[in-house]
C-alpha cells in the first residue's frame, strides 16, 4: 500500500518505484535549493542593513537580487508544495464533498490540477523566450562600473522551476482523474 499526500501523489520518502525516487529526489532538490537562496537573500539584506546603518549608503544591486531572488524561491518551492498539497484551496467546499461525493470531489481536484497544469506550463513556456532574449541580447542587472549581474542564470532556474511545477500539476490531474474513476477515496494522514 501506498501513503498518498491529499492529491494522490505518493509522500515524500515513501515511493514505489526507482522513477518516483528520482522525480521526488529532484522536486525536493529544488526546495532545498530555494531554502539555500532564502538564507542568501536574509544575509544580503542584513548585510544592507549593516552597510545603510553603519556607513550611510546601501550595498549594490540589493534591491534587483532581492527583486529576483524571491521569484526564483517561488518558483522552485512550488513543485513541492503541489506535491504536499499545500496549495491554498476551500477546504470547506473540497471537504464536504469528498465526505458526501468523493468522486465529485476528486474531479474538482483534477479540474483545478489541470488548470494549474495549464497556467503554470504557460508560464514556463514564457520563461523560455524570456531565457533566449536574455541570453541573446547579454541581459544584466545593476549599474555598469558599480556592480552588474546576469540575469539569465535566474531565469533558467525560474524555468525549471515552472517546469517541474507544471510536471508536478499533471501528475496530480492524472492521479485525480484516476481516483474519480475508480471510485477511490483519498484518506488524509495527520502529520
Amino acid at each position: 500500500m501506498n501513503a498518498s499526500s491529499g492529491n494522490g501523489v505518493p509522500q515524500a520518502g515513501r515511493h514505489d518505484n526507482p522513477l518516483q525516487r528520482g522525480w521526488a529526489f529532484v522536486v525536493d532538490g529544488l526546495a532545498a535549493l530555494a531554502t539555500f537562496f532564502i538564507g542568501i537573500l536574509m544575509f544580503i539584506i542584513c548585510a544592507d542593513i549593516v552597510f545603510r546603518n553603519g556607513f550611510g549608503s546601501s550595498l549594490p544591486l540589493v534591491s534587483e537580487i532581492g527583486a529576483l531572488l524571491v521569484v526564483l524561491i517561488v518558483a522552485l518551492q512550488l513543485a513541492s508544495a503541489i506535491r504536499a498539497d499545500r496549495l491554498a484551496h476551500v477546504e470547506i467546499i473540497i471537504g464536504a464533498l469528498s465526505q458526501r461525493t468523493p468522486r465529485l470531489a476528486e474531479i474538482l481536484k483534477g479540474i483545478f490540477a489541470l488548470a494549474g497544469a495549464a497556467m503554470i506550463g504557460l508560464i514556463a513556456w514564457a520563461s523560455i523566450r524570456i531565457l533566449e532574449k536574455d541570453l541573446a541580447s547579454g541581459e544584466f542587472i545593476g549599474t555598469p562600473g558599480l556592480g552588474t549581474l546576469p540575469t539569465w542564470p535566474f531565469r533558467a532556474l525560474i524555468l525549471i522551476g515552472m517546469a517541474v511545477a507544471a510536471i508536478e500539476f499533471a501528475a496530480a490531474t492524472i492521479a485525480h482523474f484516476r481516483k474519480a474513476l475508480s471510485g477511490e477515496t483519498i484518506t488524509h494522514e495527520s502529520g
